[in-house]
């Protein structure tokens, strides 16, 4: 007989129970952070859902309300969706803990759930399981960013994305990693960008983003957590081998 269960995490389960992603690198730099990213945000009411099926992690998502988000959205009082993942498809696991973000919407009064995704990359949700579950999209971005909504009642003021994206971009001419601990997967990223600039003698700077405002303020991607500018373009918003970090900096030196 299956026991499935929905725990919602607080700082003495996360010790105990561990974040899901990178779990089984739980001494490195990007787990650690999260981790103590986590307990920052439970303060400001940050979920950090887990699915325990016979006491082994198979999935979880984490949400939060829109002004406190690591997504560059205008999304007031919505939840923002960070992230969803789930370790085997077609068992409802996904499904189930949606229902379980809309029915904490429903129950703090919230106007619905916002997700960001991008098809481009594992980094952020698939957009399919949002479809399935009755969200719609809203909005685009530049770099194939969307914006899906579940609302509970229709209304002519929409959450959106920013629009100037490219004047975002345009403001980083030197190498410049943007980036916050909200992925524990941002250390091994950065750590490549660096590792592909050394090699071509280029030096970076980095932004870590401590607050809100500094993400609407700065992030060049609807994304938030992890950008990397140089000379005015987007070289990437999620992980990059250093190969593919030399080739990209590359085409623009």
């Amino acid at each position: 007989m299956t026991d499935l269960q929905v725990v919602e995490l607080d700082s003495e389960l996360l010790e105990g129970i561990g974040s899901y992603c990178l779990r089984s690198k739980k001494k490195s730099l990007g787990y650690i952070n999260k981790s103590n990213w986590l307990n920052e945000r439970f303060e400001e009411g940050l979920r950090y859902v887990q699915l325990i099926e016979n006491k082994k992690q198979v999935g979880f998502i984490e949400f939060t309300d829109a002004e406190n988000s690591s997504r560059v959205v205008h999304a007031d009082n919505y939840l923002v969706i960070h992230c969803l993942w789930v370790g085997d498809t077609g068992k409802g696991y996904g499904a189930k803990l949606i229902e379980h973000c809309i029915g904490h919407a429903k129950s703090n009064g919230k106007h619905g759930v916002v997700v960001v995704t991008n098809p481009d990359t594992a980094w952020t949700p698939s957009k399919e399981i949002f479809l399935k579950n009755n969200f719609q999209m809203i909005d685009t971005a530049p770099f194939n960013f969307e914006l899906l909504v579940y609302q509970f009642e229709k209304s002519d003021v929409l959450p959106s994305f920013p629009s100037n994206w490219d004047e975002r971009v345009a403001r980083f001419d030197d190498l410049t990693i943007i980036r916050s601990f909200q992925c524990p997967y941002v250390e091994v990223a950065t750590e490549n960008i660096l590792a592909g600039a050394t090699k071509l003698g280029i030096e970076a700077n980095i932004i870590d983003i401590e607050n809100r405002d500094a993400l609407m303020e700065l992030s060049p991607t609807p994304y938030g957590i992890f950008s990397v500018v140089y000379k005015g373009s987007l070289i990437t918003f999620h992980r990059l081998t250093i190969h593919s970090v030399m080739k990209r900096l590359k085409e623009l030196t």
